[in-house]
């Protein structure tokens, strides 16, 4: 009897133990086997008030890089090097920071970023998000409006895509890759008045 009740405590424990490890499995969108820098390559191109052509060709590296993993998700950092074009005047892309769970790729927008996923990092649970910093779904459709923004995230066989606009012509499209990660990348003004397209190459 003693035996049978030792036994049954060890596969609960075991059971357990199994249950928190697993608790987290990978975003299939956006994921890393280790915490080392993942760089690749993305050509596209920029168009702005300051730029003669209609458009000219855009470059740069995008590294990706995971800062932090939970029991429960991870957060990774994504940021653009070496962006290069024929502009008069370089652009600077500012590096995004996302919240990754099992079902969810969520923008961390905090003033210190930095000092958000240490916080964030820490907690023992993913912390509430707001609808408008949902990037990414693993399945089906998200939609969400704030004011005159309209947003929609949606899976489309292997890819996630962010497709978020404003009546103006402002808008964001953002598109993650089964396996990949992100491989589209895409900002505007509107009336063209500034604004580039990155796309990940092979």
């Amino acid at each position: 009897m003693i035996d049978d009740m030792n036994g049954w405590r060890t596969a609960v424990i075991t059971m357990s133990i199994l249950f928190s490890v697993s608790l987290y499995a990978a975003n299939p969108f956006l994921d890393a086997k280790d915490d080392k820098p993942v760089s690749a390559k993305f050509r596209g191109t920029e168009w702005g008030d300051d730029i003669q052509q209609e458009e000219i060709p855009l470059t740069a590296r995008v590294v990706t890089t995971r800062l932090a993993k939970m029991p429960w998700g991870a957060i990774f950092k994504i940021e653009f090097t070496d962006v290069e074009s024929r502009a008069s005047q370089k652009r600077e892309i500012r590096p995004d920071y996302f919240i990754v769970t099992d079902d969810r790729i969520v923008l961390l927008n905090e003033e210190d970023n930095d000092a958000a996923v240490k916080k964030i990092s820490a907690l023992d649970k993913p912390p509430e998000f707001d609808p408008s910093d949902i990037y990414g779904v693993t399945t089906g459709k998200f939609e969400h409006e704030d004011g005159l923004w309209k947003t929609t995230v949606s899976v489309k066989v292997d890819l996630c895509v962010f497709d978020s606009s404003h009546p103006s012509g402002h808008f964001k499209k953002i598109v993650w890759k089964k396996g990949v990660g992100l491989v589209e990348y895409a900002n505007g003004y509107g009336a063209r008045k500034d604004g580039y397209r990155l796309k990940r190459q092979k």
